[in-house]
């Protein structure tokens, strides 16, 4: 059993290492790998590459061809079992006379969860789930709160100095950390559906908020505007042609102003925030039905701390320079009125740290509500 056991992780990790690939390329899909194995040997690897493409089993039946008979299917997540923009994986693996699917997670989309896994088993396939269930779940976990919540997976990305500041008292941030530190945050950017700031930030620094890392993609460029002063003479909107831009106002936004935007070729989100303000809520719904996966806040200020204070934010990244920027009005990242006690602190899970140049760059998971109580 032990040995078994052991002999499924390890193709089962596989699996979900050849998943990882379509990261940045596959969504509102999820990241789904799968090897075939006959008689102790690899017959057949894939993944899924791209949205609208074939998924990772089909790629793993195909390289196997008529081997596949007889032969164990690992996948990182449980086979479809309807149409969508391909045919059924259950099908595809029912004909190739595969004998065994051991898939490490049932798919959470209602369309076909569980369906798949039971089309298997009434076509003679043995079955086996949960083999390194919690990795697939980390794996995929934009995916399932799309699925599970209608909401997608916020990520809540800064860069500060050792002591804790954002920008100096003039506002000035340019540049805070490392040119390889910003490569990677472009990397990130690649593998996000959309980018979040305010329009403060847009005011003050008029970025591009694209992905200028060579074959990313360029995620849709969504800016929280209560008023819709975006200026038109934006550098947003004059590259508007190279990705989509949302703007979410308040109803009470200057309806000329709102048309203006429109016309030049923006979504724009209307809610229903009290006090002239954009509701953070209501917008990530709207942005949930629109199948946006993953969302990387990226400021100023005022979004961070809103998105972390409405429990709204799943995923931070923080960038650390080893500069001193001081000062009493120096802006730090996280404002408003603050806990008032430690022991009310929100926590940080799963937390990954590493170098980059001179830069520190700390990952982690976002608790909100869990006390952090060492020391």
């Amino acid at each position: 059993m032990g040995c078994n056991s052991d002999i499924d992780e390890k193709y089962m990790s596989l699996a979900m290492e050849l998943a990882e690939k379509g990261c940045g390329k596959v969504e509102p899909n999820p990241m789904v790998g799968a090897v075939l194995v006959k008689n102790g040997e690899i017959i057949g690897k894939g993944y899924h590459r791209v949205f609208g493409g074939h998924h990772a089993e089909i790629h793993a039946i195909n390289e196997a061809g008529v081997n596949c008979k007889g032969a164990t299917l690992y996948v990182s997540m449980e086979p479809c079992a309807h149409y969508g923009k391909t045919a059924p994986c259950a099908d595809a693996i029912i004909k190739a006379g595969i004998i065994k699917v051991v898939a490490s997670v049932i798919d959470p989309n209602p369309i076909t969860s569980g369906k798949g896994m039971q089309k298997l088993k009434e076509g003679g396939v043995e079955i086996r789930t949960g083999v390194m269930e919690l990795q697939a779940r980390r794996l995929n976990a934009p995916f399932f709160k799309l699925m599970q919540k209608g909401l997608p997976y916020v990520t809540v990305k800064w860069a500060m100095s050792i002591d804790g500041k954002i920008a100096t008292h003039t506002g000035d941030s340019r540049w805070i950390t490392s040119e390889e530190s910003r490569e990677y945050v472009h990397k990130i950017r690649g593998q996000m559906d959309g980018i979040m700031v305010g329009i403060n930030t847009v005011l003050r620094d008029d970025p591009l908020l694209t992905c200028r890392i060579k074959g990313g993609r360029n995620p849709k460029r969504i800016l929280v505007d209560s008023n819709a002063s975006l200026p038109l003479n934006s550098r947003l909107l004059s590259t508007i042609h190279e990705s989509e831009i949302i703007v979410a106002v308040n109803k009470n936004a200057q309806q000329k102003q709102v048309e203006k935007l429109e016309k030049l070729g923006c979504k724009i989100i209307q809610t229903n925030g009290i006090n002239d303000r954009v509701d953070l809520h209501e917008l990530f719904k709207r942005l949930g039905k629109m199948n946006l996966t993953n969302i990387l806040v990226e400021g100023g200020s005022r979004i961070i701390t809103s998105v972390i204070e409405e429990r709204l934010a799943d995923k931070l990244i923080v960038f650390i320079a080893p500069i001193i920027i001081g000062g009493e009005f120096s802006k730090s990242p996280v404002l408003g009125e603050g806990i008032n006690k430690i022991c009310e602190a929100s926590g940080i899970s799963e937390i990954t740290v590493k170098r980059i140049s001179n830069d520190i760059v700390i990952e982690g998971i976002l608790n909100p509500g869990e006390a952090i109580v060492n020391g």
